[in-house]
């Protein structure tokens, strides 16, 4: 077991060699100061399921604290402790042998969590590794591989959570587990999904009416935060309606719709057309844009969005219901109509709707511009003041009804409007 666990961490495909690296420096130094050191939760899971390894989950039985002070004294980089939680981020020093993407990770001491009420954030104290990994959400993610000294390689897997991974199972570690903390019923999800596994029976039926009530008084920004990351996901919208079938959506907000899996091929986007890519805010769009205007505004504010978040929701839903009202029209009554949305809605409607003038605005329209500026009306002898507006305004729609086409054409029509 430790002989194959030593080779898949030395496996360059899995792990990068400056990722290796840095793991030995940070094994190494925890040694020195007499830190058991492990590495924890979903770099373990993915380890052993043979997936790259994106994060780097660092536990030590000791003080994560010193040890990030002596890593920044050795090293260089900076700290930022918290000593509430026992734990600090590291943000690397600006060398080759440090080159990593994210360019930070955390440093965490072994801890016991309690939680005060149902859906509460833990209080945490100093422990063992054992109980460190005995308050993690699934044993596929309770399992932790020793860096330090001649323990390299040992896995500690105290639920079976191997058994699990290789049953494609995902199994809380006890019966209040989703009450204690309900955000785990989307991760539950994210994995199931992601990995094409279940959920174990004996999981499944805690996701019931008294975890799911706990939702309700969870901030909203702890909800979009999971729905955040369910949405950075290849396979999102399949979690989504799986959340949906579960019931879980109306404990948060009783018009929280489900999704329409017609649109689940639609958040992968057409880089050709220089519009801002945002999978997350794609994936609110094509979820909500349905709403009416009152039902957008109000999951806004119960889920903490951002006001441009709720801004790309709101022009995507106003747009799609005005396509009735805009077909047929000059490309100058489009421009104006779509120039202050956001290009990301624009671009979601016409995903779905197939609107041809939405892609032309996106492709071209919107480049349009007359040759005419503002310090050519004032070199004109013309004062500044609403009329510069309305001049350059008119030549842009001009350009593109197609009734002029020339810069002497443009002449001719701004000694006119003169």
């Amino acid at each position: 077991m430790q002989k194959d666990l030593t080779r898949l961490l030395h496996d360059p495909n899995l792990i990068p060699s400056e990722k290796q690296n840095l793991l030995s420096k940070i094994a190494s130094q925890a040694e020195s100061l007499g830190m058991p050191c492990y590495v924890v939760g979903g770099f373990v899971r993915d380890l052993l399921l043979g997936q790259p390894i994106n994060d780097l989950d660092i536990v030590v039985e000791g003080d994560a604290i010193a040890l990030g002070k002596s890593l920044v004294e050795k090293y260089g980089g900076k700290l930022t402790p918290h000593y509430k939680f026992h734990t600090a981020i590291w943000y690397l020093p600006s060398r080759e042998a440090f080159t990593l993407d994210p360019s930070s990770l955390d440093l965490i001491t072994a801890r016991s969590e309690t939680y005060s009420r149902p859906g509460a954030l833990p209080t945490v104290k100093p422990s063992t590794i054992d109980d460190d990994l005995l308050r993690r959400d699934f044993t596929i993610n309770a399992m932790a591989i020793r860096l330090d000294g001649d323990h390299f390689g040992e896995l500690l897997d105290p639920l079976d959570g191997r058994s699990d991974l290789e049953k494609k199972t995902i199994r809380v570690l006890h019966p209040r587990s989703f009450i204690d903390d309900p955000t785990r019923i989307f991760r539950a999800i994210r994995y199931e999904q992601r990995y094409s596994f279940i959920l174990h029976p004996s999981s499944f039926i805690l996701v019931n009416p008294e975890s799911l009530a706990v939702l309700q008084a969870l901030s909203g920004e702890r909800i979009r935060h999971e729905l955040d990351l369910i949405f950075d996901e290849d396979n999102s919208p399949q979690m989504i309606v799986r959340l949906g079938k579960l019931d879980v959506f109306k404990w948060i907000h009783p018009e929280l719709p489900a999704f329409n899996e017609s649109h689940s091929d639609y958040l992968e986007m057409d880089t050709r057309l220089d519009v801002p890519a945002s999978r997350i805010t794609m994936g609110f769009i094509l979820w909500l844009m349905d709403l009416t205007e009152a039902a957008i505004l109000s999951i806004a504010r119960r889920l903490d969005f951002t006001s441009d978040l709720t801004h790309a929701v709101w022009g995507a839903s106003q747009l799609k219901k005005s396509l009735p009202f805009l077909v047929n029209s000059a490309p100058s009554v489009w421009v104006y109509a779509l120039e202050k949305l956001p290009l990301l809605s624009i671009y979601t409607v016409y995903l779905v709707s197939r609107e041809k003038a939405l892609l032309d605005y996106l492709s071209f329209w919107r480049h349009v511009k007359p040759g005419t500026t503002g310090n050519d009306l004032k070199m004109r002898g013309l004062e500044p003041g609403p009329r510069y507006g309305e001049i350059l305004t008119a030549l842009r729609a001009a350009w593109l009804d197609g009734t002029i086409r020339s810069n002497e054409e443009e002449m001719e029509m701004l000694n006119r409007l003169l």
